[in-house]
Formats: C-alpha cells, sequence, structure tokens
C-alpha cells in the first residue's frame, strides 16, 4: 500500500491540467474539446487501448496489468460543468462566460488522468482497469447513458468505483459508508386547473393561486407528520407559475420540485401521496389537478465488497483516522448510482477543506486534494488487483 507522498510528484502537471479544464468548461454532452484533451493525454501516457464516442462525448481506457490474468474494475470521473457565471477570482477561472466547473469534475477528471499516468507506467496489478471519464453528470443521465451503451460489458468491468469532492471535508481525509450514500432524486409537476377571472370579484372565479398554497403547505406534511422523523425524505416546491398581470386570476396554474428519498419505500410513499395530497386538496375548492412524476436518479449505494475495498485503499494512504467509514448519508444525488444499479462498487468523498459549496459561483477545487485522489485510485487497483 502507498503512502500519499509518492504521489506529490504528479500534482504539478495535473495542476496545469485542472487549471486548463477549468478555464475550458464545457456542458452536458457536449464537451468534445474536454475528451480530445483527455483521449491525447491517455494516448501520450502510452495507453494504446483508448475508445471515444461512447454515451456521444465520453471515453474510456484499459490498462492492462502486468500480474497475469484478472477481472477488471471501472473507475469512473466526470468531465462536464455548469451554466453557472464564476465568482471565485482565481487566475485559472472559466474564460467561458456563463459557465464554469461549480462541481470540481475539472478536478476529478485530473486526478483520474493523475492515476492513469502512474498506472501505465508501473502496471503492478494483474486484470485490467478500464478508466471511464464519463460526460453529462450534471444532467444526471451520462452514467445511465453509458450503462445502456454496454459500458460494463464491453470493456468486461466486474467492479466499478467513483469518487466527488466534498467541500467541509478537510483535505487529506476521505468519507464513506455501507449502503446508502446519496438520496435518490425526482421531480414533479402539478397543474390546478381552476376558473379565471377579475382579481376583483374573486367569488366568481375558482382561484388556482389560492388552492396551490394550499398543496404546498399540505405537502409539507407529508414530511412531517407521515414519514418516521428518523427517515430522510425531502419534498421542496421550487417553481410557480401562474398569471403575469396584476388584476388576472387565471384559469390555472403550474408547479413543480423535486423529491429526494434514501429508500425505495420513501420514494413509492411519496410519488403516491404527492399525487394524494394535491388532488383531494383540489378537489375540496372545486378545482382539478394534472399531476405529472419523473424518476431519475436512484439511491447511490455502496456494496459491501466495494465499501471494504475503498475503505482499505484509503486508508492505505492516509491511515485509519482519516478515513471516516460511518459518513451520513446527504440528500443529493449523484448519477454515477447507474453504474452501482449494474455492477458492484463504492463511491466515496475525497476532502476539499473549507472551499465554497459544490454549485457556488465562488466554488474552486483545491489543488492540494489532487495527490489524495491520485493515490487512492492506484491503492484501489493496486490492492483490488493484487498480484
Amino acid at each position: 500500500m502507498r503512502g500519499v507522498e509518492e504521489f506529490r510528484g504528479l500534482k504539478a502537471e495535473a495542476t496545469e491540467w485542472r487549471h486548463h479544464l477549468h478555464q475550458n468548461p464545457e456542458l452536458d454532452y457536449r464537451v468534445h474539446k474536454t475528451a480530445e484533451f483527455v483521449a491525447e493525454k491517455l494516448a501520450s501516457f502510452g495507453i494504446n487501448h483508448i475508445e471515444t464516442g461512447i454515451a456521444e462525448t465520453g471515453v474510456v481506457a484499459v490498462i492492462e496489468g502486468e500480474g497475469g490474468e484478472g477481472p477488471t474494475i471501472g473507475l469512473r470521473a466526470d468531465m462536464d460543468a455548469l451554466p453557472i457565471h464564476e465568482a471565485s477570482q482565481k487566475p485559472w477561472s472559466s474564460l467561458v462566460d456563463g459557465r464554469m466547473h461549480a462541481c470540481g469534475h475539472d478536478g476529478h477528471t485530473a486526478m483520474l488522468l493523475g492515476a492513469a499516468k502512474y498506472l501505465a507506467g508501473t502496471r503492478k496489478f494483474k486484470g485490467s482497469v478500464a478508466l471511464i471519464f464519463q460526460p453529462a453528470e450534471e444532467d444526471g443521465q451520462g452514467a445511465d447513458r453509458m450503462v445502456r451503451e454496454g459500458l460494463m460489458d464491453r470493456f468486461g468491468i466486474s467492479q466499478v468505483y467513483g469518487m466527488h469532492n466534498m467541500p467541509g471535508i478537510e483535505v487529506g481525509k476521505f468519507g464513506l459508508r455501507d449502503g446508502t450514500m446519496m438520496a435518490a432524486l425526482d421531480e414533479f409537476d402539478l397543474i390546478v386547473k381552476g376558473r379565471g377571472g377579475h382579481a376583483a370579484t374573486p367569488h366568481k372565479a375558482i382561484d388556482p393561486v389560492v388552492i396551490c398554497a394550499q398543496i404546498i403547505l399540505g405537502l409539507q406534511t407529508l414530511v412531517s407528520r407521515y414519514t418516521d422523523a428518523t427517515e430522510a425524505l425531502v419534498i421542496s416546491v421550487t417553481r410557480i407559475n401562474a398569471s403575469e398581470g396584476y388584476h388576472i386570476i387565471s384559469d390555472s396554474v403550474t408547479m413543480g420540485g423535486t423529491v429526494r428519498s434514501v429508500s425505495p419505500a420513501l420514494r413509492d410513499f411519496a410519488e403516491k401521496q404527492i399525487k394524494n395530497c394535491a388532488e383531494n386538496i383540489a378537489r375540496a375548492y372545486g378545482a382539478e389537478v394534472e399531476f405529472r412524476h419523473r424518476r431519475l436518479e436512484p439511491l447511490t449505494f455502496n456494496h459491501t465488497v466495494g465499501t471494504r475495498a475503498a475503505i482499505a485503499a484509503a486508508r492505505g494512504l492516509v491511515g485509519e483516522e482519516s478515513v471516516d467509514d460511518s459518513t451520513k448519508p446527504i440528500m443529493v444525488s449523484e448519477d454515477f448510482s447507474y453504474m452501482l444499479n449494474a455492477r458492484p462498487g463504492a463511491f466515496i468523498f475525497l476532502g476539499n477543506g473549507a472551499t465554497a459549496g459544490l454549485h457556488h459561483p465562488a466554488y474552486d477545487f483545491d489543488d492540494e486534494a489532487i495527490p489524495f485522489g491520485i493515490g487512492y485510485w492506484v491503492n484501489l487497483v493496486e490492492t483490488t488487483l493484487a498480484v
């Protein structure tokens, strides 16, 4: 097992890669220049098996170990940025107006490239490692699309691992847990159909705005009064659209939001009860409701075999006390969950220090975390595929 000092020599070069990616952010599946940059770097490391164009712009490179036959494990990094105006004021700030790497995917990509360079030069493992550079994580569907296009079978991947930086965790420390790491994500829309009229004569109308207000309050009780307080469920109404005029009661109002849950039972409960709550309240006021519900990312669930391997790799790098193996689940979702549904493995948080939060305009990946991310990947490969 290798300590972090062995990987500090890669920090300067990987930081240059990270700053280049940060200055040139691309969105969703349109990460063409990023994917080209990744493929060129991988080829320069002497990696011969590189495939591009998976899920439009995804890149997968396979490094074979020198320890003989064995399984293939997958390591995934995401490449896409966010449509946010950067406010970090760093020298390497985004050169593209309205886009920035506000979630650290530039750091994730740079760290996996650093691990690729190291592993391609040493190859002290059996079997193979598949390096997965994924588009459209922020879109929430990139991982699912790569899986549907045959990623796991095409490269013979038996286990798969992911990593994400986490502000608030000290640089050099890791967090993970067996089981649920991150929430499932759903979206819903409600159209409340009443009867329009003049704002001066509301008694002649069926006001969908008032009904929406009652529905919003009603939805909060699904969490506070109808679910166990020790279970995690978040229902948030985030958008409402009604009349654009001051004096008009519109015929209908549309509203929508998200549901985040940490168990399949809670997910089913929320979908059923949001519909029932809205319909019953609307009916009491003489209105109707049209309901649409979309299930997006599933739970990010760490498998026991993968969790143990991840803990061993991280502790071998930084010591036992710097790895929290019972970190609390968070209500953010992650599309790496699709890969964990397809193959066993684990997802781990890497400390990013006291930085601005993810998706914040002032966020920036902490370059001091780079050797820790590279070292984790290398340890994971060399222990999971030990000769």
